[in-house]
């Protein structure tokens, strides 16, 4: 993918983050109650079950958190996440899953190349490839987008240089640092366009 950020995309992006106001109260419990309904009349597994719970956890709690974040930076956080970018899934067959969760959840396809599809859940994308094996389905990463990435070109080297400072050595990616969390899994760090 080029450097070109799609149309939906910064669309999606430009849009402020904001609390959960009580009509997305609304719309998180309804989500809820259509899963387990789902769940109860056999339309999905117990697995599908909670990882779509914990899905519908992770976007209510990103979209909560964001304006905390942004407080903290005054902190002195090096690397100061302000909000969840995106999840990456490694699935069984991208397109299907891509149907399920747009279907399911209502949620928009901006993203869909062929190899890969990206789904808006509020400010948050998910972000399905198709795995190379027949292994269980895991999420391979998260990325956050970081605090001031975007207009201070110097965040960048003072994250990477934190994350050396803490024994590791970060991946960096054109847009982007990865670096892998205690228990292994891959967190890549950036500003709000990401691409994987």
């Amino acid at each position: 993918m080029g450097t070109a950020v799609p149309a939906d995309i910064a669309r999606l992006r430009a849009s402020k983050a904001r609390n959960l106001a009580p009509k997305e109260k609304d719309i998180m419990e309804y989500l809820i109650g259509k899963l387990l309904r789902d769940f109860e009349k056999g339309m999905m597994t117990r697995r599908q079950l909670i990882q779509s719970l914990s899905l519908a956890a992770t976007a209510a709690s990103a979209l909560s958190v964001a304006p905390a974040a942004a407080a903290a930076a005054a902190d002195g956080k090096v690397a100061q996440a302000a909000s969840l970018n995106h999840l990456g899934y490694q699935v069984a067959d991208y397109a299907k899953s891509r149907d399920w969760y747009a279907d399911l959840f209502g949620m928009k396809v901006v993203v869909d190349d062929g190899q890969k599809a990206m789904l808006a859940v509020g400010e948050t994308l998910l972000v399905f490839h198709t795995r190379k094996s027949a292994t269980t389905p895991v999420i391979n990463h998260i990325c956050f987008t970081l605090a001031n990435w975007d207009d201070d070109k110097s965040v960048r080297e003072r994250v990477q240089a934190e994350i050396k400072r803490r024994g590791q050595d970060p991946r960096p990616s054109e847009h982007s640092l990865h670096v892998n969390d205690p228990d292994g899994f891959t967190l890549q760090l950036g500003g709000k366009v990401q691409y994987t």
